[in-house]
Formats: structure tokens, C-alpha cells, sequence
């Protein structure tokens, strides 16, 4: 009965790709895709919200402001074991790190996300972020509109160049959706997921996040994410604070980065004790979320009180329901522990079983650390009077820029978020000064350095892009001949009149690589029938100039032809196991094909 239904599914589908494509055609396909990923998901990042607000306003009702709140204690365990259970019973798969997850489709899976995570991401993430999970809301919320793009491309039977196009859009629309900034949901895919920046990819992805902002403006209304109102414009006498704010916000983070990996570290080292990993980061992030309120959930609400506030007094609500709430003499000492703790607060969320992004953690510490930098610099006089709130504003998109390596994206998305463009010249100084001292020590973002250790990172360069988009499964080939090594000369001979390449792998036991035949070699005493039952494969066989291992990338294997004269190199596993071939011409005719692909349009 299933098969049937199927069947009958797939020919409707058919029917429908055949009268469609007899009347539009795919660039209005895309088009018209581009406008739909843009509404789903602005419907997705609303779900979201309201499943994160909800949770929060139920499990927060009553709490007094000027005590300590025990519950704290308790909410974020029960809230990251909740997302376990549904993970393991429900998805069935893993669902972190959901911005590396869509650069690792695009560089190795034609952009195939699988269809699940169109929903599992938001219910995974509200859970943990409602109960107090110190993550975001953002990569969850990217996966989801990217996995939307890449399932409609499917539908719709897209290739895969445009169905990256189509994975973008739902990126951009989920940044531009969930934050109301479209032009930073367009800049975030560029500078992010590395699309390349075309007429065919810049036209869909602008209507998807110009279409996820108009929805997320009709079910959310006018107001902005943050609240923010200029009130002391930049001036020019401010540069030097402004170059060292970016200097301190690159080491800042440099070590949000560093920390967070050693962090990842250790909970992956428990993997196989899962209860046991449960316990140890939830106790970190509750106990953390006790003496520091200001780390549960997304802390957006405590960067408003930095960014509204004008005197110690209003900064100082920073610390209710804290050990520290009454004592503002202590803000600078409270301001510096969140600072340092909310990096082990995602750690241990994430690393616990919990599932949340990167993106909003940077943008809290960004605006404690500038709020941390501004308030010192004015304590102390080190120079003229700088604004905490326009710099805990730029704090914002200086360790977004330093994490991330999008100093575009942190810009545009803290002008749109705050309505602060008459600071577009201090953001760019900050910004520019953290990424150039993030960069001195990491050369990647904190979602791109797993992928780049790999060789599975997209670029813009070309030539490492097409590499890139390679894999290994498109260039094999298995369907060879080889001999054994006590094989007889004259059957050598039949064996190649056989073969249709001039590769022979010599196996032992049928699988184990010892040589290589190559007949341009042995030309010489082929034809000479008198040495046919004189010498053996073993005598005449070469060892292989350099062999391919299964977990090379693409970029060591187009060395390893350029460093040889070889046509076909084999394939081997960890036990010099054959598993096949690479030819060069194979090889170079699969890249000339992706490299004339990307310069198409």
C-alpha cells in the first residue's frame, strides 16, 4: 500500500514538473522559490520566538528581581535533557552547529540538507533556549531556512549551482527574518556561505530577505530587536578609542574562540557517557546562570539595559536576581565575569546536548566587553568622554566580526538592528581593527575552522572552490583489472589485452596493493614472446609513484598528479587496500566542468 502511494506521489509530481516547466522557466523558478524560502522562513524564525518567549514567561513568572532565584539551578538541566531526548528519540540525527552544517552541504553534498531539519532545529533550540540555554537562536533558525531552500530545490528538481543559490536565499531570509535586517541577511550570505556574488544569485537572495523582513514586520510589528536612540553622535576626536575598542574586541574574540573549541574538546572526549555529560555541563551552565542571571537564554534583554540606560543606577538593573544586585559599586567586577563566563555558559549548553548557534553569544559579549571597555575608559579618564551605550552598540560588531570574519555582515546587521547608521564610520574603524587582530591568529571563522582543517571549506578563490565542490565518489573508478604477482608474463599479456586502460594493479589476496603495471613501461619486452614463461609480474611490476588515500582532499590529490607524470594514480585505504583509481584525465576534465559551470552567469 505504501509503495502505491509512493508511486502514485512521484507520478503527480511529475505531472506537475512537466506542466510547469512548460510555462515557466528556471530562472522564474528561482525567482518565484526565492519568494516562498522568504515568507517559510520568516514563518520559521516567529515559531521560534514565540516558542522561546512563551517558555520563558512561564517559567520566569514570579521571580523577584532583588533575590537570588534557585530555580536557576534547576531550569537549564531539565531544559537541555528535554532536548536530548528529543534529538536522540525524535530527530535522530545531529542538529548542532547549524551554520557549519549548511557550508558543509554546499562544499560537499550539491546542497543537500535533510528535509527534517525544515522543523527540528526550532523545536530543538526553543526547548533549550526557553529553559535558559546560553546559545542563539540564529544558526538554528539559518539551518532551518537553508534546509527550506535546498527541500523546495528538490521538489522542484533544481541543479545543483542553483539549488546553492536557493540554500542562500533561505540563509539570508532567516538572518533578514529574524533580526528585520535584510540587507544584513543578503551580506551574511556572501560573506558567510561564500556565494558567489552574480546577477542569478544577488536577485533571489535580495527577495528572499526583503520577503522574510515584510512578514517578520506583520507578525512582530514595528519594534526593533534592541532599543536604541542616539543621543551623542560620533565625533572625530573619538578615533583613537574607537581603533583600541577594535583591538581589545579582537583578542576578546580570539578568546571566545579558543575557548569555545578547548570547550567542545572536552565534552567530545565524553560522548560515549552521555548522562555524564549531561551532568557536567548542566551543573556548569546552572550554576554559572545562578550567580549570573544576565547568562540565561539569549540575554538579549540584559544588552538592552546597557544599550537604554544613561546612568549607573539604570545600568546597574543589569545585575537583578544576582548575588550582586544593590551593590553597583561592584558593575564593572559583574560586567567582567559575564564577559569571561558567557563563552563556558554556551560551551557547556551545546557541549551538554543542548542546541543552539554561536551568533547571539558574540553579540552579548560584544556589547558587555564594549560596555566593560567604555565604562573603564571613563572611570579612569584615559582620554576624552566616549558613550557606553554607542560603544557596548559597537562591542556588538566588533566580536561579531572578530568570531565570524564578516566585519559587512556585523555592520549592516547593528545599523539595521538599532537604527545607529549615523555610526556607520566608528562601526567600520571598530570592526576593521578587531578583524585585522583576530586575524593575526585565526585565519578563519568559528564555523569555517572545522571545515578549512578538513579541506571542505568553500571559498571565493576559484580555483580552491572548484577543488572544493569535487569529491572523491565523482572521479573513482572501480571498474579495473589487475593481476596477481606470480602471474606469468604470457598471461600478463592476455590480461592487458583485456584491460581497457593501461593501469594494472598488482593485489595480493585479491586486494592488498603491492605494484602497478604500466604498459607504457614494459613496451619494450612485451613483444618478445621468448621471456613469456621466464619472468613473472612480480619481476616486471613497478611500485606505485605516489598513492591517493580515501581521506585526501581534493586539492592533495590535484598535487599529487602535478608533482607526477603519472595517468593514473591509485586509491588506497588505511590497510593499502585497493579501492580503486583517479586518472588525470578524469580528474582535470571534472574540474574544467565545475570551474566553466561557476563562470556560466
Amino acid at each position: 500500500m505504501d509503495t502505491q502511494t509512493d508511486n502514485k506521489s512521484t507520478g503527480n509530481n511529475t505531472k506537475f514538473l512537466t506542466w510547469w516547466g512548460k510555462y515557466v522557466n528556471q530562472r522564474q523558478t528561482i525567482l518565484f522559490l526565492s519568494l516562498s524560502i522568504g515568507f517559510l522562513a520568516s514563518v520559521a524564525a516567529y515559531l521560534l520566538h514565540l516558542i522561546i518567549g512563551e517558555i520563558q514567561i512561564i517559567l520566569t513568572y514570579g521571580f523577584k528581581e532583588n533575590t537570588q532565584n534557585w530555580l536557576y539551578l534547576l531550569f537549564p538541566i531539565i531544559g537541555i535533557y528535554l532536548t536530548s531526548l528529543f534529538v536522540h528519540y525524535i530527530v535522530k540525527d545531529n542538529i548542532s552547529h547549524g551554520i557549519t552544517r549548511v557550508l558543509y552541504a554546499i562544499s560537499t553534498k550539491q546542497s543537500y540538507i535533510k528535509p527534517h531539519n525544515c522543523w527540528s532545529s526550532v523545536i530543538a533550540s526553543g526547548i533549550t533556549i526557553g529553559f535558559g540555554g546560553s546559545v542563539g537562536a540564529e544558526a538554528p533558525i539559518v539551518l532551518t531556512g537553508s534546509a527550506i531552500g535546498s527541500s523546495l530545490g528538490r521538489l522542484f528538481n533544481i541543479n545543483s549551482k542553483r539549488m546553492m543559490i536557493l540554500v542562500g536565499c533561505g540563509a539570508a531570509a532567516a538572518i533578514a527574518g529574524i533580526f528585520k535586517a535584510p540587507i544584513a541577511g543578503l551580506v551574511f550570505t556572501l560573506e558567510i556561505l561564500m556565494i558567489n556574488l552574480t546577477m542569478s544569485s544577488l536577485m533571489p537572495i535580495l527577495i528572499s530577505s526583503v520577503t522574510a523582513t515584510v512578514f517578520s514586520y506583520i507578525f512582530l510589528g514595528q519594534k526593533s530587536l534592541f532599543n536604541f536612540m542616539l543621543v551623542d553622535p560620533w565625533v572625530v576626536e573619538r578615533t583613537p578609542a574607537c581603533i583600541l575598542l577594535g583591538l581589545f574586541l579582537g583578542l576578546v574574540s580570539l578568546y571566545f574562540m579558543r575557548t569555545m573549541s578547548a570547550c567542545e574538546g572536552l565534552f567530545a572526549k565524553m560522548s560515549n557517557h552521555p548522562y555524564i555529560k549531561l551532568c557536567v555541563g548542566g551543573l556548569m551552565l546552572s550554576t554559572l546562570i545562578f550567580f549570573f542571571p544576565s547568562l540565561y537564554g539569549e540575554g538579549y534583554s540584559a544588552i538592552d539595559v546597557l544599550l537604554t540606560g544613561k546612568t549607573v543606577a539604570d545600568w546597574s538593573k543589569v545585575m537583578n536576581g544576582s548575588l550582586f544586585a544593590g551593590h553597583s559599586s561592584l558593575l564593572i567586577l559583574y560586567i567582567f565575569f559575564v564577559v569571561f563566563t558567557k563563552t563556558f555558559a554556551t560551551s557547556a549548553t551545546n557541549g551538554s546536548g543542548g542546541c543552539g548557534g554561536t551568533f547571539a553569544p558574540s553579540l552579548f559579549v560584544g556589547a558587555f566587553a564594549g560596555f566593560l571597555f567604555a565604562r573603564v575608559w571613563n572611570i579612569y579618564q584615559i582620554g576624552p568622554y566616549i558613550p557606553e551605550q554607542n560603544f557596548t552598540l559597537m562591542g556588538m560588531a566588533g566580536v561579531m566580526t572578530g568570531v565570524m570574519h564578516a566585519p559587512l555582515t556585523a555592520i549592516f546587521l547593528i545599523a539595521e538592528l538599532t537604527g545607529g547608521y549615523r555610526l556607520f564610520i566608528p562601526l567600520m574603524i571598530v570592526s576593521i581593527s578587531s578583524y585585522m587582530m583576530t586575524n593575526i591568529f585565526e585565519k578563519h571563522s568559528i564555523y569555517a575552522i572545522r571545515l578549512a582543517r578538513e579541506g571542505k571549506l568553500l571559498t571565493h578563490h576559484t580555483d580552491s572552490a572548484a577543488l572544493t565542490l569535487m569529491s572523491m565518489n565523482q572521479i573513482i573508478e572501480k571498474d579495473y583489472t589487475y593481476v596477481t604477482p606470480e602471474l606469468k608474463m604470457g598471461q600478463l599479456v592476455q590480461e592487458i589485452s583485456r584491460s581497457h586502460t593501461n593501469f594494472l594493479p598488482v593485489l595480493e589476496n585479491g586486494k592488498k596493493l603491492v605494484g602497478i603495471i604500466d604498459v607504457t613501461k614494459i613496451r619494450h619486452i612485451i613483444f618478445r614472446t621468448e621471456l613469456y614463461q621466464k619472468f613473472t609480474v612480480r619481476q616486471i611490476m613497478s611500485p606505485p609513484a605516489v598513492v591517493i588515500h580515501e581521506e585526501d582532499s581534493m586539492k592533495e590529490i590535484m598535487s599529487k598528479f602535478d608533482n607526477t607524470d603519472e595517468a593514473q594514480l591509485p586509491v588506497v585505504d588505511i590497510e593499502s587496500n585497493l579501492l580503486g583509481y583517479i586518472s588525470r584525465v578524469r580528474m582535470y576534465a571534472m574540474y574544467r566542468k565545475i570551474i566553466s559551470d561557476m563562470s556560466s552567469e
